[in-house]
C-alpha cells in the first residue's frame, strides 16, 4: 500500500465520519423536547435521543436508522471483502503462508464480527421491546476490547511459555498443599 493510498483511505474515513455526524446532528438540532429526559440505555445514542422529542419523529427515526445502518453494514462488508481479497492473494502465492494468514485473519474477523455485530443490531433494530441493547453494550464495551490483547498475547511464544510455567507452578503448589 502506498502512502498516497493510505492517506486517501484515512481522509475518506474522516470525511464520511464528519458528514455522517453533521447530518445526524442536523436531524435533531431543532427538535422540541419535553417530559422525562432519561434514556434507558447504556448508549446515549441518537435513536434514543430522538425518542425524547415531543413531536412525531417517525420519518426522522427512519432516516437515522437507514443512515447509521448503511454506514455500519457498508463498513462491515468492506472489511470482510478486504479479508477475502487478502486470503485470495495469499492463496495464490506458492510460499504456503495460507495457514498463517488464515490464523491471523480468523482472529481479526472474530473481533470485527464481535464489534460490528452489536453495532449493526443496535442500528437495524434501534428500539427493541426487550433490553437486549444493554447486553450488546456489555459485549461491545467489555468483551471486544479484551479480545485483541488476549488473542495476540496467546499467540506470542514467550507468553505461551510463561503461562505454562505459571500454570505448572500453580498446579505444583496445589499438589503440595493437599
Amino acid at each position: 500500500m502506498s502512502p498516497w493510498m493510505c492517506s486517501l483511505l484515512l481522509s475518506g474515513a474522516w470525511l464520511i465520519g464528519i458528514i455522517h455526524s453533521m447530518v445526524q446532528t442536523a436531524f435533531v438540532v431543532h427538535l422540541p423536547f419535553c417530559g422525562p429526559n432519561e434514556i434507558d440505555s447504556f448508549y446515549c445514542d441518537l435513536p434514543w435521543f430522538i425518542k425524547l422529542a415531543c413531536s412525531d419523529t417517525y420519518s426522522m427515526e427512519f432516516m437515522v436508522t437507514a443512515n447509521s445502518g448503511f454506514i455500519s453494514l457498508g463498513t462491515f462488508f468492506l472489511l470482510i471483502i478486504s479479508y477475502i481479497l487478502i486470503l485470495f492473494s495469499v492463496w495464490k502465492r506458492p510460499s504456503g503462508g495460507l495457514s498463517k494468514a488464515l490464523s491471523t485473519l480468523s482472529a481479526h474477523i472474530s473481533v470485527v464480527v464481535l464489534f460490528f455485530g452489536p453495532c449493526i443490531f443496535v442500528y437495524m433494530w434501534p428500539f427493541p421491546k426487550v433490553p437486549v441493547n444493554k447486553f450488546l453494550a456489555i459485549v461491545d464495551f467489555l468483551i471486544t476490547p479484551i479480545l485483541n490483547p488476549a488473542i495476540y498475547t496467546m499467540r506470542n511464544t514467550d507468553m505461551k511459555l510463561a503461562m505454562r510455567r505459571l500454570i505448572s507452578q500453580l498446579l505444583g503448589l496445589r499438589k503440595i498443599s493437599k
